[in-house]
């Protein structure tokens, strides 16, 4: 049986997040004894791990280079005796790869999920220096591996396995109580965005989007759930696009599922992704998606048959794909079910289990350690 620590920096409910804590509380226990450490701070998916049986440690990292918090992070890894050690996103996958090495722990796999054009040159100069203070880096789709190639991490360390959705199923939700709920009409079409407020998300070719459509397609609302650097700006431009009474910023919100089963579709209008679990779930509930071509996206809504794909920054095509979709119902239900198909076929929770499980024994096994 393999010791395993899953390491992150927060426990917000959020993309990388969620993959996470599904692929902890899912690892076969007869075969794996599983732990999360929080690097920086916790969250509210704690809760849900403590319920599951999972031991949480919150390590705390309150400062942006902090050598005091990798002493405590390698102290951590060596009393726990970790046979394995995965970690998620930047602060944790560069934490964690040198605290892995000073506490000698066996097998290291890094996980990356996004295309990550944020990263300046400090960034990159990190993830090219520990490019190999892991067994695998571990991309959620074939344009993450890409971009990690192309920083130079050599491919006898790279793997794919993409991100899972869990089966289930849209809660039972009231739509007219929903619309209500944001002082909307009862059949007011309704457009969904969930995702965070930052550059990467290009919120403000949606705003455009919608300040388009409210000519053609006056009845349409939409409610972008979610929070970032950007609120402010954006909450400024939807004025501007006399947009008020159209567009509610809810802020963070706990209650997206719900949000996602009152949506006639979801509009996803990002530079780059990995692999975007918010498209994942609208297409698990039969939902229409509406998305740029953005690296990582395009390997999810096949245009036309699972979602409607438009050019990165083309606003007049993003407001003409939410059109066509809430002016045809047999169009929307077509994508729908088939992206409730695509999902059900490739990217089951069940099978990134697996993988996962199936790559740490195999590690594990080439280092002469018993599974």
């Amino acid at each position: 049986m393999l010791k395993v620590l899953q390491l992150i920096p927060t426990l917000d409910r959020s993309g990388a997040e969620k993959q996470m804590a599904m692929l902890a509380r899912g690892l076969p226990r007869d075969r794996f004894r599983v732990e999360v450490a929080a690097l920086t701070r916790s969250g509210p998916l704690e809760a849900e791990l403590r319920d599951a049986g999972i031991p949480v440690t919150v390590i705390g990292k309150p400062l942006k280079l902090d050598p005091l918090a990798l002493l405590r992070l390698a102290r951590f890894l060596k009393a726990g005796a970790f046979d394995v050690v995965q970690t998620w996103i930047f602060a944790a996958n560069a934490y964690g790869r040198v605290a892995a090495r000073m506490a000698r722990v066996p097998v290291v796999v890094v996980s990356e999920m996004a295309v990550d054009l944020w990263k300046g040159r400090g960034e990159r100069l990190v993830d090219r220096r520990l490019s190999t203070w892991c067994d695998r880096l571990v991309g959620n789709s074939h344009a993450v591996v890409d971009f990690y190639r192309g920083l130079g991490v050599p491919d006898d360390r790279l793997a794919m396995i993409y991100s899972g959705v869990e089966n289930e199923e849209p809660p039972p939700v009231d739509r007219a109580a929903v619309r209500a709920e944001f002082e909307f009409p009862p059949e007011a079409p309704l457009v969904l965005f969930a995702g965070r407020l930052a550059e990467q998300k290009r919120v403000g070719d949606l705003l455009k989007a919608l300040d388009l459509l409210q000519h053609v397609q006056p009845d349409a609302r939409t409610i972008i759930a979610g929070d970032g650097p950007l609120r402010t700006e954006l909450e400024e431009t939807a004025k501007a696009y006399a947009l008020d009474g159209r567009v509610r910023f809810l802020g963070h919100r706990e209650d997206i599922p719900r949000l996602l089963a009152a949506a006639d579709l979801l509009v996803l209008p990002s530079a780059f992704e990995g692999l975007p679990n918010v498209v994942l779930e609208a297409m698990r509930f039969r939902k229409p998606v509406v998305a740029t071509s953005a690296p990582g996206t395009t390997e999810v809504v096949v245009d036309g048959e699972t979602g409607l794909l438009v050019p990165i920054g083309d606003q007049v095509a993003l407001a003409r794909a939410i059109r066509d979709i809430i002016r045809d119902p047999e169009l929307a239900r077509r994508l729908g079910e088939a992206g409730r198909a695509r999902v059900e076929s490739d990217f089951a929770a069940s099978a990134m289990i697996d993988r996962f499980a199936g790559l740490y024994e195999e590690l594990a096994r080439a280092k002469g350690m018993g599974c």
